[in-house]
C-alpha cells in the first residue's frame, strides 16, 4: 500500500493561487492542478462526505451542515456522529480490501464513532456552571491526551468566531504529524480552516486575505516537507471555493411578512417555533431549505420566493433531482442563491427584540449558519465580558453583530465561475482536467492500492 496524507484546504481555489502560496505553486508546478466540480450544497460536510464515500447527498443523506429533523422538530447543525452518513466511507472499503489498511481522520468532519483508527475532532467540555472549555474528542481517547499534553488544548476559539486564526490549523498540522510520527497511518486525512475564516470576512481579494494566504501557505509547505521525507504520498485538495458577496437575503423575514412563520415571545424576546411555521428556512450559506405545512402553501412559497431579488432558483423535490439532493433530508423546496447573494437565518424585524444567541457565537442553538459570528462588535465589551468570567461572574459573551452585510465572501452553490471551482493537487490517473467529486474516493483508493502494486512490479 502506498501511504497517502491527503490535505483539505478549506476554501482553496485557482482564485487565491499565485505569488501568496508559493509553496502550493511549487507543489503544483511538481504535480498537477485539476478543478473539481461542485457538489450541492458546496458545504463543508456535504462535500467533504462525497469526497469519502463515493455517493452524492442524495444517497448518504448530508444535506448541509445542518437540517430539519422531523422527529425532534428541531433544527440540529454541526452534529458529529458517523452514524448520520447513510454510505461507506473510504477507510471502511479499504479495510475490506487490505486489513492492514490504517486511517487517521484529523478533524474532517462526522468523525466521532466512525471507524477510523485515529481521530479527532473539535469537541468542547460543557460545564454545570454555564461554561465552555475548549477541547477535542479523540479515539482512541489515550490519543486525546497525548495531543493535549503535546500541543496545549485544542484551540477551540481559534477555531470559529472572531479570534479565528491560524493556531487551530497549526493544532491540527501538529496533531497529524504527531500521528504519523507514532502510528504511521496508510492514510491521513487532514483538515486546515484558516482560509475559509478569512475568504467569508474580507472576501478574495482583500489585503487582509492576501496575508493570511501567506500564512496557510507556510503551513502547507511545511507539512508537504514533512510527509515527502517520510515517503508518503501528498494529496492536496479543497471542498469549494469562496466568492465575493454582497447580497444577504433573509429568508425567514420574507415568509413572516407573508404570515408563515410562527414565534414565541420569551422574556421579552422572540424565538422561531419552526415546527408550528406553516413554512420556515434553514439557511445554509447560498442554500436554503425550506420545510412547508402542506402542498397549497408549498406553491404559495414557490411563487414567492421565484420572484425574489437575490433568489437564482427554487427546486422542487422532483427539480432537486437533477442536483443529486433529493433525499428526506433535504426541504420541500431547496433555494439557490444568485452568484453575489446568500442567506442569513434572521426572522427577527427589530433588533431590539432579536433573540439572546443571536449576538452569540452559538453554532448549535441558531437555526441556520450564521457567518456574521467572525465578526465582534465592541473588543472593549468583549474584554469586559471576558474579565467578569475570569473573577467568577457568569456573564454573556454577547459581542456579535447584526450587521449580515459585513460577510464579503461565501459558497454553496454550484453555479459558479471555474474559478471558483474546488481543487484536487496530485498525480492522478485522469485525462479530463474536471474530477466529478464522487471519482474522489475511488482516485485515492487507486492511489493507495494500484500505485504500490505498480512500484512493487516495477521493482520485481
Amino acid at each position: 500500500m502506498k501511504r497517502t496524507a491527503v490535505i483539505d484546504i478549506v476554501g482553496l481555489s485557482s482564485s487565491v493561487i499565485g505569488t501568496h502560496t508559493p509553496n502550493i505553486q511549487k507543489f503544483i508546478d511538481k504535480h498537477k492542478l485539476y478543478k473539481i466540480k461542485p457538489v450541492l450544497p458546496a458545504l463543508t460536510t456535504s462535500t467533504q462526505t462525497t469526497y469519502l464515500t463515493g455517493l452524492y447527498p442524495k444517497d448518504h443523506g448530508i444535506v448541509g451542515n445542518g437540517w430539519y429533523d422531523h422527529v425532534d422538530a428541531e433544527i440540529k447543525f454541526w452534529k458529529q456522529s458517523n452514524n448520520l452518513v447513510q454510505g461507506e466511507s473510504i477507510w471502511q472499503t479499504a479495510k475490506r480490501m487490505n486489513s492492514d489498511f490504517t486511517c487517521a481522520q484529523m478533524f474532517w468532519w462526522y468523525n466521532m464513532y466512525n471507524q477510523a483508527d485515529y481521530s479527532a475532532t473539535p469537541r468542547p467540555n460543557y460545564l454545570a456552571d454555564g461554561r465552555k472549555i475548549p477541547d477535542c474528542y479523540a479515539h482512541p481517547a489515550s490519543l486525546r491526551d497525548e495531543l493535549t499534553q503535546a500541543f496545549g488544548p485544542f484551540p477551540l476559539f481559534n477555531f470559529w468566531g472572531p479570534t479565528a486564526n491560524i493556531k487551530s490549523s497549526r493544532w491540527i498540522a501538529d496533531a497529524a504529524m504527531f500521528v504519523e510520527k507514532k502510528h504511521h497511518p496508510t492514510l491521513n486525512l487532514i483538515y486546515l480552516p484558516h482560509l475559509d475564516y478569512c475568504l467569508q470576512k474580507y472576501g478574495p481579494n482583500s489585503k487582509h486575505t492576501h496575508t493570511e494566504l501567506r500564512v496557510i501557505d507556510d503551513l502547507v509547505g511545511e507539512l508537504i516537507n514533512f510527509f515527502s521525507t517520510r515517503n508518503v504520498e501528498v494529496v492536496l485538495l479543497s471542498e469549494y471555493g469562496i466568492a465575493p458577496v454582497n447580497k444577504p437575503i433573509h429568508i425567514n423575514r420574507i415568509l413572516r411578512k407573508q404570515g408563515l412563520l410562527e414565534l414565541r415571545i420569551e422574556r421579552g424576546r422572540e424565538l422561531l417555533d419552526a415546527a408550528a411555521c406553516q413554512a420556515f428556512a434553514v439557511a445554509d450559506h447560498q442554500i436554503a431549505h425550506v420545510h412547508v405545512k402542506d402542498e397549497q402553501v408549498k406553491l404559495q412559497v414557490k411563487q414567492l420566493l421565484a420572484e425574489t431579488p437575490g433568489i437564482a432558483k427554487v427546486l422542487d423535490k422532483d427539480e432537486m433531482a437533477a442536483y443529486h439532493i433529493n433525499h428526506e433530508r433535504a426541504g420541500d423546496l431547496v433555494l439557490l442563491a444568485e452568484r453575489e447573494a446568500w442567506f442569513t437565518y434572521y426572522f427577527w424585524e427589530n433588533d431590539a427584540v432579536a433573540p439572546d444567541y443571536a449576538r452569540m457565537v452559538d453554532i448549535h442553538k441558531k437555526p441556520g449558519y450564521d457567518p456574521v459570528e467572525m465578526f465582534m462588535s465592541s473588543k472593549s465589551r468583549a474584554m469586559y465580558k471576558l474579565f467578569l468570567k475570569k473573577i467568577g461572574i457568569r456573564a454573556n459573551l454577547d459581542i456579535t453583530p447584526l450587521d449580515a452585510h459585513l460577510v464579503k465572501g461565501s459558497h454553496g452553490i454550484t453555479d459558479v465561475a471555474p474559478e471558483y471551482f474546488p481543487i484536487f493537487i496530485g498525480d492522478i490517473q485522469q485525462q479530463d482536467e474536471l474530477i466529478n467529486p464522487i471519482d474522489i474516493k475511488q482516485l485515492l483508493l487507486d492511489k493507495i492500492f494500484l500505485s504500490s502494486q505498480a512500484t512493487e512490479q516495477a521493482r520485481a
